[in-house]
């Protein structure tokens, strides 16, 4: 496909001549009169390059290059100018011009600037795309996976990172959310701006909203000057409100105001502060029933979850447990030792209820504890081995006398619930039923959360 080349030039003549040059190079060309109507064509046409001259009636050519410029900095932008008038092209290229020709020009350095030009465009490019893949590979360097549920996490993390739009990342505990913040964070416009994030479980309920918006000197007892809360801290980059369903909801009008206005008001101060700031959450908390009880407000939901990330749980991926071994082995520096093909089949089976977070750990005790190069299966937690059960077998075994369906239901939930560690969400996934489904079943057979094992 030919590259497109824009010409501006009030004069007919030497515009008509520049148009026969260049479309003779095999280029493809429009030209306007002028300055404004040059700027109508550059948004219609998207030139890989554009030709102006300087002195023009109306706009003119620095004004050009200024709009340009500001329009895509990738375009180069040559300027024409008199014979005699150097000094104005050089005052040109120090605004950002490529080169400059001059009138009367030469045909064969028409030719060689144009073609110049155009390559270090392409050079520009091909640069541009290489450190934004070895950005991206960077910030997928920890987020790893080859099933289906994590193509479809890395997609939409590509297509949604160089926006505005706010985020919300759900999931259980240890499945990699701050991780898929990050790489959102890292692979935006934002990438050199601060990345803030805070827990909103774990401080203090009445010290949150100042942790959150900051707050002036004597608003209350202990503030002995202006702090900045971690919204001002991130402004210009991304602020990650990790378990953002724990959110006091006296507090969540104030976070809805800062999505809706791009503004907060520190504790004690008398307006608010304008911010640019991309909100990025996560939660482990089931947002339906959360809304549902009215520990979460609608409005701030829908504000948060423009974009919602689901990450599966590690159960339910259970062909990345290799790859994520892998991963873990090279990152401890055990790209030597050896895991048992049993063992493998073995964590495949295994529930995960710490997830990821859990894996990780796992193996990493295993790599300190081995007894050589190879990890096996006596070497594996007795929580691990204990649990796996022949995959082409049947999940229950009845006795031949017959046994009480309430009693084995009461069991599935029992045991569903202490694979998944007492997270009631979770083994509501893992029992492919809505939490309010598994809620009830447990007060139907009287299961007690004190039940859990010390």
């Amino acid at each position: 496909m030919p590259h497109k080349i824009l010409i501006i030039d009030d004069d007919t003549s030497l515009r008509r001549v520049l148009e026969y040059n260049l479309q003779e190079e095999g280029y493809e060309v429009v030209a306007a009169a002028g300055g404004s109507e040059g700027l109508l064509l550059f948004d219609e046409h998207q030139p890989d390059l554009v030709i102006t001259d300087l002195k023009m009636p109306g706009i003119s050519g620095f004004q050009v290059l200024d709009a340009v410029r500001e329009r895509s900095s990738r375009v180069p932008v040559m300027v024409i100018t008199a014979f005699g008038a150097v000094e104005t092209a050089v005052e040109a290229m120090k605004k950002g011009a490529y080169d400059y020709i001059t009138k009367p020009f030469n045909r064969d350095e028409l030719r060689l600037s144009v073609r110049k030009a155009l390559e270090m465009r392409g050079l520009s490019e091909e640069n541009r795309r290489l450190r934004e893949e070895l950005a991206e590979r960077a910030e997928f360097r920890n987020m790893v996976g080859i099933s289906q549920a994590m193509a479809e996490v890395f997609a939409v993390v590509r297509k949604v990172a160089d926006t505005d739009a706010a985020v919300l990342i759900t999931g259980e505990s240890g499945t990699g959310k701050e991780l898929v913040a990050r790489a959102l964070h890292s692979l935006s416009g934002r990438r050199n701006s601060p990345f803030i994030a805070i827990n909103c479980a774990a401080i203090p309920k009445d010290l949150l909203e100042s942790e959150l918006f900051g707050h002036v000197k004597g608003a209350f007892t202990g503030a002995v000057r202006d702090k900045a809360g971690k919204f001002q801290l991130a402004d210009g980059g991304t602020i990650f409100l990790d378990e953002v369903g724990e959110l006091p909801v006296e507090l969540q009008p104030k976070l809805l105001r800062a999505l809706q206005d791009k503004e907060v008001e520190p504790v004690g101060g008398t307006g608010p502060r304008k911010l640019d700031v991309r909100i990025v959450a996560a939660t482990n908390t089931d947002m339906d029933d959360a809304r549902a009880d009215g520990k979460f407000r609608e409005d701030l939901y829908y504000r948060l979850a423009v974009i919602e990330i689901h990450l599966p749980p590690l159960r339910e991926r259970p062909e990345d447990i290799p790859l994520l071994v892998k991963h873990f082995m090279a990152r401890l520096g055990s790209t030597g030792v050896e895991f048992d093909a049993d063992l493998l089949d073995t964590f495949r089976d295994y529930a995960w209820p710490g997830n990821v977070r859990e894996l990780e750990n796992t193996v990493e005790r295993l790599l300190i504890m081995r007894n050589g190069d190879r990890v096996v299966m006596a070497d594996l937690p007795p929580r691990i081995r204990g649990e796996r059960h022949d995959r082409e077998g049947r999940v229950v075994n009845l006795p031949s006398d017959g046994y009480p369906l309430e009693q084995l239901e009461r069991e599935v939930v029992l045991e569903a619930l202490e694979r998944c560690a007492w997270n009631q969400t979770a083994a509501a996934r893992f029992l492919r039923i809505p939490r309010h489904t598994l809620i009830y079943r447990m007060e139907k057979y009287a299961i007690d959360p004190k039940e859990k094992k010390k």
